[in-house]
């Protein structure tokens, strides 16, 4: 299918005397640079052009140059070399950090002064390391903002043979954190006529349940019964930093093959009761473990709400994306914390092909996985004593419970491969949000279902019952 023309409502851009004053600043800062910098084109640069850039961004004071000069840096380190890049990158570790002169010069006059708040003041702005302002002026260049958040990808990408980009990524978290915190994300709908760029932008992040084309995309936008929400941020326009997919259904969904599936049958909204969230993606890698706040989907909650009064019940369908590699782990530990030995049995059947289209085998695996998961769940945690499965720990941040286990929901590969076709649904209730993200953000308690609490108390089938794998 052909994605047909649309308007662009409510994704105005930026005025166009805005666009005009910052080229105008742009141009009288070239005019003021001069020479091999005032060049309106940018050839690729050295690491020793680049470094130099960035000392001299440093340096200057008057506004139009430094948009200049930042707008130059960039343009310079896109089309430098990739070693090029990635020695800036080490640069902005070695040489860009705090001036240990200046800090001890600080904390000197601090001693002296008997913790004046002016001294207190001065050292904490000489120990603030001199990449963060670098970043800050980078910022200021049209199109800062989305050029540092690649850079950031190059320097997440090549990290594990830099140890040293440790300290780079700490301040990008650092100033990251408070440029792309909730206040300032919008949220919008993205519907069939939203402008073709930003759907090209939603089958390439889907990340949850890929999206094979642009019919698969229409049926999850274009149906009565479907919604789709981003939230955007002023500096990036066009493109969305998490989306939310929608279904509006009449009960909660087990299994995702059902509303994804091209031939089903829509129904009015005003049929549904539920909304079904079944995917949820972050488009921008460069914004990799920045927490944008909680409570983003009890916002899409009150938009639903707003429109649909007749919705009662705002449910997830998420995948399980760390269950199987834990439970792989208790397979192998002679001392697994909650496997018996009867339970490592059953599990050898998901060694054999198509298990999942084998009722008996089925059926004794659901006996070990339910029990197994509700334990993943609740009581086991990583190294950091944190809930180990990241989609648990976003939904249940933002006030969710966990509400049901869902054996086999997702029979595609990857949802075999991820959770041996686990699913979850995670229950949204508005009255009750709030109490559920404090209970976990304080004492990391998780929220769950009698039922889910249930299968923990059971347990595991005992030896006596053990099948012969």
């Amino acid at each position: 299918m052909t994605r047909p023309r649309s308007q662009a409502r409510g994704f105005e851009r930026a005025p166009a005397f805005l666009s005009e004053l910052l080229n105008t600043l742009t141009e009288r800062g070239r005019a003021l640079l001069g020479g091999r910098f005032g060049t309106a084109g940018v050839a690729p640069m050295s690491q020793t052009e680049l470094i130099e850039l960035g000392e001299a961004l440093l340096s200057r004071r008057g506004e139009a140059t430094g948009v200049a000069l930042a707008q130059t840096l960039l343009a310079g380190y896109t089309s430098a070399a990739t070693p090029d890049r990635i020695a800036f990158l080490k640069a902005l570790a070695d040489r860009f950090g705090p001036e240990r002169e200046r800090i001890e010069q600080a904390i000197a006059h601090l001693q002296a002064s008997d913790f004046d708040a002016g001294a207190v003041k001065a050292v904490h702005d000489a120990a603030e390391p001199r990449r963060q302002e670098l970043f800050r002026r980078l910022n200021l260049a049209p199109g800062g903002t989305a050029a540092l958040l690649r850079m950031r990808e190059a320097l997440l990408a090549n990290a594990s043979d830099n140890p040293q980009f440790k300290l780079v990524d700490s301040d990008f978290v650092h100033l990251f954190a408070s440029w792309f915190n909730r206040g300032f994300l919008v949220l919008r709908r993205i519907d069939w006529t939203t402008p073709a760029n930003i759907l090209e932008k939603i089958i390439r992040y889907e990340a949850v349940h890929a999206i094979e084309n642009w019919d698969d995309l229409r049926n999850r936008l274009a149906p009565a019964d479907r919604r789709c929400y981003g939230f955007f941020h002023p500096q990036l326009v066009d493109e969305p930093l998490i989306f939310v997919e929608v279904a509006l259904t009449k009960d909660i969904p087990g299994a995702i093959a059902p509303l994804l599936d091209l031939a089903r049958t829509p129904i009015a909204a005003t049929e549904a009761t539920t909304a079904v969230f079944y995917s949820i993606s972050n488009t921008q890698k460069g914004l990799g473990g920045i927490s944008f706040g909680n409570f983003l989907i009890k916002q899409v909650v009150e938009e639903l709400k707003r429109e649909l009064p007749n919705l009662q019940t705002f449910v997830t369908l998420s995948p399980v994306p760390e269950f199987a590699n834990w439970l792989a782990g208790e397979r192998a530990a002679e001392t697994p914390a909650f496997l018996n030995t009867a339970a490592k049995e059953t599990l050898k059947l998901l060694d054999q092909p198509g298990w999942q289209d084998n009722a008996e085998a089925a059926e004794k695996l659901q006996a070990v996985l339910l029990p197994a998961a509700a334990y993943y769940f609740l009581q086991a945690r990583n190294a950091r004593g944190r809930q180990i499965d990241p989609v648990a720990r976003f939904h249940l941040g933002n006030g969710a419970r966990l509400e049901r286990l869902d054996f086999l929901g997702d029979r595609s590969l990857k949802g075999l491969q991820q959770s041996h076709g686990l699913m979850v649904n995670y229950l949204y209730a508005l009255d009750e949000i709030e109490a559920n993200h404090e209970a976990f953000a304080e004492k990391g308690s998780v929220a769950a279902a009698p039922a889910i609490r249930k299968l923990l108390r059971t347990g595991l089938p005992s030896t006596e019952t053990a099948p012969a794998a």
